[in-house]
């Protein structure tokens, strides 16, 4: 390591106090616990943790220089497929620092150390991905949550975020690891359900899935993260989990562990766990997340409780509401990021298929909860998907509402009859929402043209990996025919 590198975050500044003070009790856990390894993390473009196991010593060179690693990741589709021509002469997505591919860097945040309770001697801890020249790497979406929670912090306020996430657990029957299944992207497993569903909140369907949900709560509580609710949910072995309130960074940081953590732990013991919004498996529920928000003011005030007036929320509330209406076509690529998210949009379907708003009514993509005097006041927004990536879709509430309440949106009446009422349609596909992404020009103002373009070729090249494959549909709807 070179002496500039020895002390790249000291020379370019990249921590703050709390994390420089972070880092000595990290140190000192480590030696406490006696950890040998350590897993470094990115939170890639898709809401994937990728990075590196290290030994101690290299963590601790880490916290100094931080860790060499490979951005070609930042360029990948969902299977690894580059976007662009990886070694191409022309660099199009406008950032010639990336062009050869060089090694960017990692640096650890020490306020996200965790110590893995299901990995031997093992600790984690997530980083940040910045350039070999100190400037944040480009397609970094914590920083991109990082700028737009500055800029709320600039209004004096921050957003209080309550996660609500949805998905399944099967038993893996085979995992699909023969050569001819380990294709680009490999075959899926082949999975049996844990439970018959369809009988929400019974007590023998939950006690059906207690020692799962025992687990897991167990662990998770040991990675120190704020879990509120743990329950068998709708369908056939799927699980919904609630959080307590957090700060908008740890919700994203928390959201991605979980995550992780929860795959690794049901692999470990004969399970596949799939965050998939709609898992092509017979007599399956859709799966969403719902976001739970609030803004604070610097006295720790919820600024959407309604002092005086009908409410539900305060003026603010109702503006900043309004801007999640006017930008959910545009925001759509940030909370529903997946072919296949779409498919749970549809009539009745506890999924929002228009941008409407209700006070306490589940049909509403947006659902008022609270009222005058309730310091608990809060939207929740039943729009994302649950493999969303978690930095984009708090990013994309905060610059939604801070238009909305910047320009005093009004977000028109409440709705009755969600699916029935006279407002806009979502978009119903991915290429619908890459196309209401590509013009929105507040995106692309806010998220930088450089990214905004970047996301935006992300997606569109998914999308054209999709539409270039042939369906099941399509065999059977042709094949015979013609």
């Amino acid at each position: 390591m070179s002496i500039e590198r020895a002390h790249f975050i000291q020379h370019h500044n990249l921590w703050t106090d709390t994390m420089a003070r972070a880092a000595a009790d990290v140190l000192q856990r480590i030696e406490k616990e006696g950890l040998r390894f350590i897993r470094l993390g990115w939170g890639d473009q898709h809401g994937i943790v990728r990075g590196k196991t290290i030994t101690v010593e290299e963590f601790k060179s880490s916290l100094k220089g931080g860790k060499d690693f490979q951005l070609v990741t930042s360029i990948f589709d969902t299977t690894n497929h580059p976007i662009v021509p990886p070694f191409g002469a022309e660099n199009a997505l406008g950032v010639p620092e990336m062009i050869g591919l060089p090694d960017g860097i990692l640096v650890p945040d020490p306020t996200t150390f965790r110590v893995l309770p299901w990995v031997k001697d093992t600790g984690w801890c997530l980083s940040d991905a910045y350039l070999s020249n100190g400037a944040p790497c480009p397609f970094s979406t914590r920083q991109i949550l990082r700028n737009q929670l500055a800029k709320l912090g600039n209004d004096g306020l921050s957003m209080v975020v309550g996660l609500e996430f949805e998905f399944y657990v099967f038993r893996l029957l085979d995992p699909k690891l023969s050569p001819e299944s380990s294709g680009y992207p490999p075959a899926p497993p082949e999975v049996a359900m844990i439970q018959h569903g369809y009988q929400y909140l019974t007590e023998n369907r939950g006690d059906e899935v207690e020692g799962l949900l025992s687990f897991i709560h167990e662990n998770v509580e040991k990675l120190g993260l704020p879990l509120a609710t743990l329950e068998d949910e709708w369908g056939p072995g799927q699980c919904e989990v609630t959080f307590n309130p957090m700060d908008a960074m740890q919700a994203a940081d928390s959201a991605l562990l979980f995550r992780s953590a929860i795959k690794q732990l049901c692999r470990r013991n004969g399970l596949h766990a799939s965050f998939m919004a709609m898992p092509k498996v017979a007599n399956i529920f859709p799966s969403g997340w719902h976001m739970h928000q609030s803004i604070v003011d610097r006295n720790g005030r919820n600024i959407f409780m309604a002092d005086e007036g009908p409410g539900p929320l305060s003026q603010k509330g109702m503006h900043y509401m309004g801007g999640l209406l006017e930008h959910a076509a545009g925001t759509a690529l940030m909370t529903t990021p997946t072919v296949n998210g779409y498919k749970r949009h549809r009539p009745d379907g506890f999924a929002p298929n228009k941008a409407s708003w209700a006070h306490e009514n589940r049909g509403a993509m947006l659902r008022s909860i609270g009222g005058p005097g309730d310091s608990a006041s809060r939207i929740e927004n039943r729009v994302g998907e649950p493999t969303a990536n978690p930095y984009l879709y708090i990013a994309s509430q905060i610059i939604a509402g801070r238009d909305g309440m910047a320009r005093q949106i009004n977000p028109g009446e409440p709705v009755k009859a969600a699916y029935l009422a006279d407002r806009p349609y979502l978009p119903m596909s991915l290429m619908d929402a890459t196309v209401a992404f590509r013009k929105s020009e507040v995106l692309k103002e806010e998220l930088g043209p450089v990214f905004h373009n970047y996301l935006a070729m992300l997606k569109e090249f998914e999308v054209n990996r999709f539409l270039s494959a042939v369906t099941d549909w399509e065999q059977t709807e042709y094949f015979e025919m013609y």
